[in-house]
């Protein structure tokens, strides 16, 4: 890791099959018609096909379009996107039912130019998802809501089961990679902060590798986390969306990935999903939360 960047075709383990079938043209077209949208198209996850086949969604709030210029992120960017939708929260949570899943994601674009960063919205949105679906276990993947407790305390109020922030690169590369107004203290500081005000709370990040770091600095940022108690980690390739993009400086290999999985939960991370595909919003790694907040709760239940 860390070599000269690499000017060749993807390797074979990052090639994918197209997306398609018919329960991924469903998914597609009934967000449409509910005009929602989903991570999944905007930041051209390459697990599109795999997750909507299985009726796995990640769900994009508040809009297409982020306040914010990360240097990785295929999501359009503008200084004032367009007003929050209202009946967002409601759309969402219907569609969840009507497509009948047990495990949903709703994550957003950056939203600096609403006063509250988009808080009460996230909160409304896991509100309607759990009156609507009383039996699905809801992930927020938030923004770092300026570090603004305040506002990460009223996501936390409306009690999602996992609370999500990526830190996405090592410390060193902060600069290089995120917009400006991210950075390192910033992220770290929401995960903390989490955990201080719902201890109970399952907390989890993510790590993108392929822009230049090196494999120790990988294993010092996955040992600072655990410092913040975060429970959950998942670690991925970087993928350059289009050439206005941050150049990948490595692909970097299955076996390094094993390693920091092994790495990760030798550490004490609950669960460590690390792979050239990985991504935040990881059908496996939804899986295994699932099984974990379930046991836990049955745990819970018999205590009492």
């Amino acid at each position: 890791m860390g070599g000269e960047r690499v000017r060749t075709p993807k390797p074979e383990w990052l090639k994918v099959r197209l997306p398609g079938g018919e329960r991924y043209n469903g998914i597609k077209a009934r967000a449409r018609e509910l005009k929602l949208h989903t991570v999944c198209e905007e930041a051209q996850c390459p697990n599109i096909g795999e997750c909507w086949s299985g009726g796995t969604a990640t769900f994009m709030v508040m809009g297409d379009t982020c306040t914010r210029g990360c240097r990785f992120c295929a999501v359009a960017t503008a200084r004032n996107p367009a007003p929050l939708d209202p009946m967002e929260p409601t759309n969402v949570a219907s569609a969840i039912r009507e497509m009948q899943l047990d495990y949903v994601v709703v994550t957003s674009v950056n939203r600096d130019d609403q006063p509250d960063q988009g808080a009460a919205h996230f909160a409304a949105c896991i509100r309607e998802i759990r009156a609507m679906n009383p039996k699905t276990l809801v992930e927020v993947l938030i923004p770092d809501m300026r570090g603004d407790l305040a506002l990460l305390h009223i996501i936390l109020d409306a009690k999602p089961d996992v609370l999500a922030h990526n830190v996405e690169c090592v410390p060193r590369l902060q600069d290089k990679v995120r917009d400006p107004r991210a950075n390192w203290a910033q992220s770290t500081t929401i995960l903390a902060g989490a955990k201080a005000y719902a201890p109970a709370q399952i907390t989890k990040t993510s790590l993108q590798v392929g822009h230049g770091e090196t494999e120790a600095e990988l294993l010092d940022a996955m040992a600072l986390l655990r410092t913040f108690d975060v429970d959950f980690l998942t670690i991925g390739q970087y993928l350059r969306p289009s050439m206005t993009h941050l150049p990948v400086h490595e692909f970097v290999t299955p076996e390094v990935f094993a390693r920091l999985e092994v790495a990760g939960t030798a550490m004490g991370f609950q669960y460590v999903a690390s792979g050239p595909l990985v991504r935040s919003s990881y059908k496996a790694g939804e899986f295994f939360i699932a099984q974990h907040l379930r046991s836990r709760a049955a745990t819970a239940s018999e205590s009492t």
